[in-house]
């Protein structure tokens, strides 16, 4: 039997294939990951739909992969079985079935066996779903009433069944792909930025993976959006003393400048509500979005990778440190939820941890906008009585859709952060 792709999530038409959990002679039950593909710059596990032994895979590590494509092919347990009851002796056979003085033949009535079943299914009238979806939930035995949906009208995608079965799992149900699991960490954790055996001068590497889909996007980005710059400069003396004076009050969290800088921005969004849009091309309109969900641009092993803070307007400072925190951090282990990587509407990317003034950056398609973070620097600042200070200074680097934003709104939205960032509260951190 044949195993296709299934639909993966909402638009999504293709992945690569990271790397298979199973070879040819492999005994899968259902619910066990059969491969790890990548989407969006997010992996994600294809669960067994099937119990039965894999026959042959079809596809090979870093190829593309479509929906509905054949992946694999596999024999499923029932006909395994079937051909092992057919090779048994027929005198063992008889022997075996007829009923003994010790041994009774019980015919369970279909209303126990119905009770007896380890997974029970509950109709999915009006679930909508895509039709290999509601196969590998009947494979699953999963109810798709059950399963939260995150597609168009709640519609049940493959990465929902696969966030419904982890969950799941970690309530106490049955667990097939515990140590695959532990693999895709530890796949992830091994790969570091700069690994000397895999980039060696003189060789050549394959150009695959996240590599790949960051280098697309970027494309796309430069092909259909005119960018424009915008640079501007920020005393942050303030917002330094700030950060400090609230370290030690919430050590529960990472407090660093990037919080501040997204709560800045949130504030000059709302003010601006033209940056905090995206163009449809295909109707000829301009979207004004009526939520904030700020991509935040993350270096890892793998590439440079955006995690999605929803509703951070909804977040207090300290709320919106914990966010930022939780979401690299997934990234740099390999274990973002697909959600995490879709729907900002603006994004914020800071080199002044590594180092750099200011940057180009390139904006997230289909935004407008992105703002980009320097590095933080001492300048010398004479006062009106002519005494000098030194004061932290920090650049605030943007790129902008010309389609959409102008000069003069640019240079509105950039003075509306800084008035926000050199005007910081002390834990007013409400929203």
């Amino acid at each position: 039997m044949d195993f296709q792709l299934p639909e993966l999530g909402e638009g999504i038409y293709e992945a690569e294939l990271v790397e298979w959990r199973v070879k040819p002679g492999d005994q899968v039950q259902p619910g066990q990951s059969l491969a790890e593909v990548l989407t969006d710059k997010a992996t994600m596990d294809v669960p067994s739909p099937f119990a039965g032994q894999i026959d042959k895979l079809h596809v090979d590590p870093g190829n593309e992969m479509k929906v509905g494509q054949v992946v694999l092919s596999y024999t499923s347990e029932a006909v395994i079985e079937s051909a092992a009851d057919d090779a048994v002796d027929p005198d063992t056979e008889v022997e075996r079935i007829q009923p003994t003085e010790s041994h009774e033949v019980v015919q369970r009535s279909p209303e126990k066996a119905e009770t007896e079943t380890p997974h029970h299914v509950t109709a999915t009238t009006g679930v909508q779903a895509a039709p290999a979806v509601r196969r590998m939930a009947r494979g699953l035995a999963i109810d798709l009433a059950a399963v939260p949906g995150s597609g168009p009208d709640g519609r049940v995608l493959i990465n929902d069944m696969t966030e419904f079965i982890r969950s799941s799992r970690h309530t106490g149900a049955r667990s097939h792909d515990g140590p695959a699991r532990e693999a895709r960490t530890r796949v992830h954790a091994d790969q570091k930025p700069d690994a000397p055996e895999e980039l060696k001068p003189g060789t050549r590497v394959k150009f695959r993976g996240v590599r790949r889909k960051i280098a697309r996007h970027m494309v796309e980005a430069k092909q259909k959006i005119p960018h424009f710059g915008y640079v501007d400069q920020c005393d942050v003396t303030q917002l330094v003393q700030v950060r400090e004076s609230l370290k030690d009050s919430y050590p529960e969290v990472k407090l660093t400048f990037l919080p501040f800088m997204v709560q800045a921005a949130v504030a000059a969004l709302k003010e601006y509500p033209l940056v905090n849009s995206r163009l449809d091309e295909r109707a000829n309109e301009i979207v004004l979005h009526d939520h904030y969900h700020i991509g935040i641009a993350t270096d890892t092993p793998l590439g440079l990778i955006v995690p999605v803070v929803r509703h951070a307007d909804h977040k207090n400072l300290i709320d919106l440190a914990g966010e930022i925190q939780r979401l690299t951090s997934a990234a740099r282990s390999g274990m973002l939820a697909a959600g995490d990587l879709r729907g900002s509407t603006f994004t914020v990317t800071s080199i002044g941890s590594i180092g750099g003034l200011f940057t180009t950056p390139i904006i997230n398609h289909p935004e407008v906008g992105i703002m980009g973070i320097g590095k933080r620097f001492t300048q010398p600042s004479i006062d009106v009585a002519g005494n000098v200070h030194a004061r932290d200074m920090v650049y605030l680097s943007y790129s902008f859709d010309h389609r959409v934003v102008d000069g003069a709104i640019a240079a509105r939205f950039s003075n509306a952060v800084i008035q926000q960032l050199e005007n910081p509260t002390h834990p007013s951190l409400a929203t």
